[in-house]
């Protein structure tokens, strides 16, 4: 079967570049949500925890179970709010305070500009009011920044508007509380870090989303993709393989295919303009459900080392290669 190489001396040095920038390891939240960004949950989770991190954030309460103990805290973007020592629980709404469990750790997103999820600024009273008369153990403050990755000065606008919510949360009194607004763009953007924590997703995977006219931090990709030699056979000139012959051959070639298709999550492809692997092989024909095909007998070929390439070819982003990976495509750690 196809399977995923993680490789930990990579890893370990995105999360230094980064620690380097935050001034602190302590300071990093790992994000591990849709199984780390294609990487592995449980395996990530384990190689941050021995990096030193001690805060992880996920999706979903399932997937906190499963790196609860390797972490001081875990903050769960979206799921029913409950009393727990380990989880806190993001605040969207108002109506999310009204049905949490009392005592709760939560956490509350404020809307400085993205205007997907959170409270408005104008809500921010009533939150907290809410939160005061639930009995809420309010633990943090949060936001997200919609063009941090971005060539333009709304980055700063939304961090006025952050530093507003920060003054108003303290004047109503709440204590220890963290704050954080800072993702992978931001942090790498930013010449100064004064928060309490960032949240580090793409980043710590090895890719630096900025563009061009910004400093650029070097990071290395933790994810290379392997498959393994299914079978081999000896096309003829003009014999055409695979669904609708798309690909003819102009010689006689030795042809082989490879245990990796879109049913693993890899994209069908073009094949007039067909995704060249890592080692230099073009794609011959349609992508198939479970296997591709090319002109090599080597018995395992590396079809992907930087996602960040992949990506470009089909006009995407490297998070949607990473995570559309199927969960079930075995990981080894090098």
């Amino acid at each position: 079967m196809a399977f995923i190489k993680i490789n930990k001396q990579n890893f370990y040095h995105n999360l230094n570049q980064i620690a380097l920038k935050t001034g602190s390891v302590e300071k990093i939240a790992i994000v591990l949500k849709d199984n780390a960004y294609g990487h592995g949950l449980e395996l990530m989770g384990r190689l941050a925890s021995e990096f030193g991190i001690k805060h992880a954030v996920v999706r979903k309460t399932f997937e906190a179970e499963l790196i609860k103990s390797l972490f001081e805290t875990v903050l769960i973007l979206g799921d029913s709010i409950v009393k727990d020592d380990v989880y806190s629980f993001t605040i969207n709404t108002l109506a999310d305070i009204t049905k949490a469990e009392q005592d709760a750790k939560v956490e509350l997103k404020v809307d400085t500009g993205m205007h997907r999820n959170g409270i408005a600024l104008d809500e921010l009273e009533e939150a907290l009011h809410l939160i005061k008369e639930q009995n809420l153990n309010l633990v943090g403050i949060m936001t997200h920044y919609r063009s941090a990755d971005e060539l333009s000065s709304e980055l700063f606008w939304q961090q006025k508007q952050f530093e507003m919510v920060k003054q108003r949360v303290k004047e109503a009194g709440f204590e220890n509380v963290r704050f954080h607004s800072h993702n992978s763009a931001a942090i790498l953007r930013m010449k100064h870090f004064d928060e309490d924590l960032v949240r580090v997703g793409i980043g710590a995977y090895g890719y630096n989303e900025l563009a061009e006219p910004f400093d650029e931090l070097v990071l290395r990709p933790v994810m290379s993709l392997h498959a393994k030699k299914v079978s081999s056979r000896v096309l003829k000139s003009g014999e055409r393989m695979g669904y609708g012959g798309d690909f003819m051959a102009n010689k006689e070639m030795l042809v082989s295919t490879y245990d990796l298709g879109y049913g693993d999550g890899w994209c069908r492809d073009n094949t007039q303009n067909p995704y060249v692997t890592s080692e230099g092989l073009a794609l011959l024909g349609r992508v198939s459900m479970d296997f591709i095909a090319l002109e090599s007998d080597k018995e395992e070929i590396c079809v992907m080392h930087d996602a960040k390439v992949v990506a470009e070819h089909f006009k995407t982003i490297s998070y949607e290669v990473t995570t559309a990976l199927s969960p079930d495509i075995p990981k080894v750690s090098v």
